[in-house]
């Protein structure tokens, strides 16, 4: 069973909906034996590894960032104008504004980082996974669509699930979906990485890994996103554009 292609975690939506043994076929796994290791780690080397991954840069490439751009060239160019021809006064309003924006981009850009940071925080360390038919305990980042893992109260779920055995679960996803109570979960259901085990004790199928779970898509809007809301966003644009009608005006005169 083991040798066949598998579906590619873009298809996770497809697996969250599908009958659960047309998804258990798909990921070609049986629920009672699980992936040989062999398989599981041909499956790691073609999907990646269970993480969350962002791009790091130093918070001074970021700040030189924000000073690059045709507007940011076009003010700099102005500023330049501006003590060339001796207007001292328009030159350090001129740079002071350049700063201040720059410095309101960099916070912006932390916030994002610390929020990514903290979610990051919630997802399991460690899994117990079925491999060659028996379970054992592996690092959450090592499993691969396809797996068979156990899931039991006080655990984090270690990625999106379809369950496939035991009773039932109560599960705790206020944290991704906001809903107050925990959400009593049965076979067929999904899990999302990221929540929390309450009650009861059941085993699932991994259906997405890393950035393509819920958790990972959710992590991957909030980096997008810079933690500008689309109110920020107008406010920067009319202030760069205040800027440069400034920068024309005081030219002119």
């Amino acid at each position: 069973m083991d040798d066949h292609k598998t579906k590619k975690s873009g298809d996770k939506p497809d697996l969250a909906k599908e009958d659960l043994q047309q998804a258990l076929t798909q990921l070609n796994v049986d629920p009672k034996k699980g992936l040989s290791d062999q398989e599981a780690n041909k499956r790691l080397a073609q999907y990646g590894p269970n993480a969350i991954t962002a791009k790091s840069e130093p918070l001074w490439l970021k700040f030189l960032k924000d000073f690059t751009g045709p507007i940011a060239y076009m003010i700099e160019a102005a500023a330049i104008v501006s003590a060339i021809i001796n207007h001292w006064d328009d030159f350090v309003i001129i740079i002071v504004l350049l700063l201040f924006n720059a410095c309101i981009e960099l916070w912006q850009d932390r916030k994002a980082s610390n929020v990514l940071a903290a979610l990051k925080k919630g997802l399991a360390p460690n899994a117990t996974v079925m491999r060659d038919g028996k379970f054992k305990t592996i690092p959450a980042s090592k499993l691969v669509p396809g797996d068979i893992v156990k899931v039991r109260l006080g655990q984090i779920v270690p990625a999106d699930l379809r369950f496939t055995g035991g009773d039932y679960v109560s599960i705790d996803q206020a944290a991704l979906t906001g809903e107050s109570l925990p959400v009593t979960k049965k076979i067929g259901d999904e899990a999302y990485s990221g929540s929390i085990v309450k009650q009861g004790e059941m085993t699932g199928v991994v259906i997405a890994t890393g950035s393509n779970t819920f958790f990972g898509r959710t992590a991957k809007l909030v980096a997008s996103a810079g933690g500008k809301s689309h109110a920020q966003e107008a406010m920067f644009k009319i202030g760069n554009f205040l800027i440069i009608v400034a920068v024309i005006l005081a030219l002119i005169i």
